[in-house]
């Protein structure tokens, strides 16, 4: 597949067929996204494949709202960062999530970043646990040092979303001559 094509095919994708994600597509998924750019090429994100059906489906209750497609999905990837390898941790992540995500079109799978960050399980509720220790309670493998920027749900999608709107104009796009 193309570039230009992986680029367009990539699309937020909530709803799933179940079909177990075969894990060598998710190892090809994830070397490619170690490709991805950081700061001074500290190389600070890291990736967790979770394909314990049990556990990809507990992660839905991460947060309250937006985290329930895991429910569904076949795996999940949670994205790191060292901290302690460079303050750009959360950029860096972002930039390998996208990576991430091109590379798992590429082999045939849909997926949705679900955020973790400074969330809590309840939102509104601040005495609620933070999304990010749910996650690490959830999955002890994690090394306590890493922080966790989100949880990307990868399966089989079950319909074919809508691609996205052709360019609208000139307001999104600005060049200096």
């Amino acid at each position: 597949m193309e570039l230009k094509e992986v680029i367009k095919r990539r699309r937020s994708t909530r709803r799933y067929t179940g079909k177990p994600v075969e894990i060598e597509k998710l190892r090809e998924a994830m070397e490619l996204a170690l490709y991805a750019p950081s700061s001074k090429n500290t190389r600070s994100t890291r990736l967790m494949a979770v394909t314990n059906l049990e556990k990809v489906h507990a992660l839905a209750a991460l947060r309250d709202y937006g985290s329930s497609l895991l429910a569904e999905a076949s795996a999940a990837i949670v994205v790191m960062g060292d901290s302690e390898a460079s303050p750009m941790w959360e950029i860096n992540a972002a930039l390998m999530t996208n990576t991430l995500q091109l590379a798992l079109v590429d082999q045939g799978l849909a997926s949705c970043w679900v955020h973790v960050g400074e969330y809590r399980t309840i939102g509104d509720d601040p005495t609620s646990q933070r999304s990010e220790d749910f996650v690490k309670e959830l999955l002890p493998e994690i090394p306590a040092a890493y922080r966790i920027l989100c949880v990307v749900a990868v399966g089989y999608a079950d319909y074919t979303p809508k691609p996205l709107p052709e360019y609208e104009g000139p307001e999104r796009l600005l060049y200096v001559k």
